[in-house]
């Protein structure tokens, strides 16, 4: 493991030493079968405490959420929206980390719902842009507080919060 990945991955699971962290899966090492097996324990897998919790992050939005008829995938579509105005769909997928396939039948729901409106491009029938509606706009005033309101909910200081945030950024940036 490189020193930055060990020093993150001993911040992520205090405790355990990052040397058997083990994020892609087994590692190439040919030792005997003491401990060969290791890579393959659940507690060694650094894929896993992000996955629960990520789920549990999203669990937490829920209720939030569906006083305001939303998903959590809807919500940051939303996020990029307000901040945007409008874009296309390949945009956006990129900014959320979505393929079209999964964004294409999310933003037909809330076209649906009136929250943002699609319009091909005239130059570029391919093209759709995505922009948020009044209706749209409207839900922002409502979710101001959901951020806090999450946060507030996580057992981390302010610089933790940053700190993992700047992680999971590197993560997302290979």
């Amino acid at each position: 493991m490189k020193k930055e990945n060990i020093k993150a991955a001993e911040k992520l699971n205090p405790g355990k030493p990052a040397e058997k962290l083990n994020p892609a899966g087994p590692s190439n090492s040919t030792s005997g079968d003491d401990g060969h097996y290791d890579c393959l324990k659940l507690s060694n897998q650094l894929c896993f405490p992000l996955y629960a919790a990520s789920r549990e992050i999203t669990r937490t939005y829920t209720p939030l959420l569906k006083q305001l008829g939303l998903t959590y995938t809807q919500y940051i579509a939303l996020l990029v929206l307000w901040e945007e105005k409008s874009l296309t769909i390949g945009d956006l997928g990129r900014k959320l980390f979505l393929d079209t396939g999964t964004l294409s039948p999310m933003l037909k729901g809330m076209e649906e719902k009136g929250l943002i409106s699609r319009i091909r491009e005239k130059d570029d029938e391919r093209v759709v842009k995505i922009t948020v509606t009044q209706k749209g706009e409207a839900l922002k005033e409502k979710a101001v507080s959901i951020p806090e309101t999450v946060g507030s909910c996580l057992n981390l200081s302010n610089e933790e919060a940053e700190e993992l945030y700047k992680i999971l950024y590197k993560i997302l940036s290979n």
